[in-house]
């Protein structure tokens, strides 16, 4: 991997990790259409590891008391009934899903998955769901004529249920095109919660996840000495400052606009990639993975 396309692909990482258009997709279709090699499962968990390091920088205040007050818990009975402490417990139970997935399908994640026809159809199905799940959303806030306005729950009504249907969603995301941040946004959505809400709970839920993955991919990068070592950590770092600024942008965004921009992308991109395999100028499979 050169400098050159560390630089395109930490800042494609960067600038769609938390938008609902599926990061992986992009990295995927970036190397593709650059007629680069596939940079593989491996960078891309790398790479992620530095958006989750704006994650944590950007909600420190959050994260920090969510910590504390789950580590006080732990100890303490009367903390268990503190919603921070009990946000820190829904994390958790919001990572089995992924955990247990992530584990058991890596052969298909880093192989099958990354397919691009499955790509594409991802792109389409998932852009569908999130537009019927913001549609629904504004409706209930404005309510009607034969409807009183629902304000949408926030993450104090968070539990249990609500927990692991978000992790069940975020799981989704394992299969490129899909967007961690669309499947569970459009969960919490569907599930009633507010915009602001949906995307802080994903992006909190994201954390345990991607540094997982992370130290996992890291460990075995070492040790198979494939890794392009300087670009990788290169892109790390572009990612995480084009990825703390989307972030910073995203949050404001969603607070008072709609989705549909990132549907109408995601559809019309996952039909041109159709077109394009189906005509032979995209090969579905990927090329050799970069070193």
């Amino acid at each position: 991997m050169s400098w050159f396309e560390s630089l395109v692909l930490g800042l494609v990482q960067g600038l769609t990790e938390f938008l609902p258009v599926s990061s992986s997709a992009h990295l995927r279709l970036t190397a593709a259409f650059s007629g680069w090699k596939d940079p593989g499962a491996a960078f891309t968990a790398i790479t992620q590891i530095g958006t989750e390091a704006a994650v944590l920088i950007y909600f420190r205040k959050d994260i920090g008391r969510i910590v504390m007050a789950w580590f006080r818990s732990l100890f303490d009975k009367a903390m268990r009934q503190d919603h921070d402490a009990q946000m820190g417990w829904l994390v958790i139970i919001g990572s089995i899903p992924i955990g247990v997935l992530g584990v058991t399908l890596k052969d298909q994640i880093e192989g099958p998955f990354r397919d691009l026809r499955i790509t594409a159809t991802m792109l389409i199905v998932v852009g569908l769901v999130i537009g019927f799940a913001d549609r629904r959303a504004a409706r209930d806030e404005k309510g009607g004529r034969h409807r009183v306005a629902r304000q949408g729950k926030t993450l104090e009504s968070l539990n249990v249920r609500d927990g692991l249907i978000y992790g069940l969603c975020q799981a989704c995301a394992l299969i490129p095109g899909v967007s961690r941040s669309g499947a569970t946004i459009s969960g919490g959505l569907f599930m009633g919660y507010r915009r602001e809400a949906a995307a802080r709970y994903s992006f909190l839920l994201a954390i345990p996840a991607v540094l997982a993955s992370g130290a996992f991919e890291l460990k075995d990068a070492m040790g198979s000495g494939h890794v392009a070592w300087g670009p990788t950590l290169f892109a790390t770092v572009i990612a995480f400052v084009s990825g703390y600024a989307v972030i910073a942008w995203f949050m404001k965004f969603i607070s008072s606009k709609s989705f549909m921009p990132f549907v109408y992308y995601r559809v019309v991109l996952g039909i041109v990639i159709i077109a394009l395999v189906t005509a032979g100028v995209l090969s579905p499979h990927a090329a050799e993975s970069a070193g």
